[in-house]
């Protein structure tokens, strides 16, 4: 074996210093001042980190770090007795527990995380949304708003644009300020994509309610169609007792709530009255004498039957 390669080697593994690895005791005690009380257990390795340098690990006993040990270096000068403390650290083993892979806020949210004053804000190249309005704030020549016109606007209520943040009255902004359409962003064909499909997977056609519904939502009188081409295929259920009632459903979705499905018979017509209790009888004390097969005569007189 060449001296070189005896070098090398001896420069990769070196020996550890005699006096540092005899400083358990000061190792210890670091460890100790750094950790709870009773946390450091046994001394478990001694490992070289350099020439004069050596590393002492400690059992860890607190059990949320099951696996876990604490490491302190200690350092000697050279021609020097004197062992000094380096740097005390807790540092996992080969079975430590460890935390999982840090992963970014935005892959962590999930729908329903956002809570009352909580703020989503949503990055400058988000692929769901895109510009509210494109091309240059100043309009076309052949305006009708471009020009000598827009100097006249401004001019004219000059008092109305020297608030700051105002656009001006002649710019393609401030005419969308007017309309309410003026959006900084808007959802982009992406985003109307995704949101598309989410709220199939969730009120679609492959869902166990719509699989055993009678009948599905484009028949339904509580379906509530959406504006513009979502209209073609999404509504928002306006059934109080449907289990989607306030969600936007496929018009392929259904429910045993439909319109349609059981309509109720019509309450039974009662039959009307045999007699007429709205009509008031006239019945007279005494028979008229016209009424009946005795003649209408005056009574005669009563005679005298000769009763003593």
């Amino acid at each position: 074996m060449s001296a070189a390669t005896t070098r090398s080697r001896t420069a990769r593994t070196p020996v550890p210093d005699r006096l540092c690895a005899e400083a358990v005791d000061l190792a210890r005690a670091a460890a100790e001042e750094a950790a709870a009380p009773g946390v450091v257990g046994e001394h478990v390795a001694v490992v070289s980190e350099g020439d004069r340098v050596v590393t002492h690990y400690f059992e860890c006993k607190d059990p949320a770090y099951r696996g876990w040990r604490w490491a302190v270096t200690v350092a000697r000068a050279s021609r020097a007795k004197n062992v000094t403390l380096d740097e005390t650290v807790l540092l996992p083993g080969g079975d430590a527990l460890l935390a999982p892979e840090w992963v970014p806020w935005s892959e962590r949210l999930r729908p329903g995380d956002m809570g009352p004053g909580d703020l989503l804000p949503t990055e400058a190249d988000d692929l769901r949304l895109e510009p509210g309005y494109t091309g240059e704030d100043e309009p076309p020549p052949n305006s009708p708003v471009s020009g000598e016109l827009a100097e006249l606007v401004e001019s004219e209520d000059a008092e109305l644009t020297t608030r700051p943040g105002t656009p001006r009255r002649g710019s393609i902004a401030s005419v969308a300020d007017e309309l309410g359409m003026r959006r900084a962003r808007v959802l982009s064909r992406y985003g109307l994509y995704a949101a598309a499909d989410r709220w199939d997977e969730g009120f679609g056609a492959k869902t166990p309610m719509a699989q055993a519904a009678p009948a599905t939502c484009v028949s339904c009188a509580f379906l509530v169609p959406l504006a513009g081409s979502l209209k073609q295929a999404f509504g928002v259920c306006a059934n109080e007792f449907g289990p989607a009632d306030g969600h936007v459903v496929s018009l392929s979705y259904g429910c045993g709530g439909h319109s349609e499905a059981a309509v109720m018979p019509k309450p039974p017509k009662p039959a009307p009255h045999a007699l007429d209790t709205m009509r008031v009888d006239e019945y007279p004390l005494r028979p008229a004498r016209d009424s009946g097969s005795v003649p209408a005569e005056p009574d005669a007189p009563s005679e005298d039957l000769g009763h003593s």
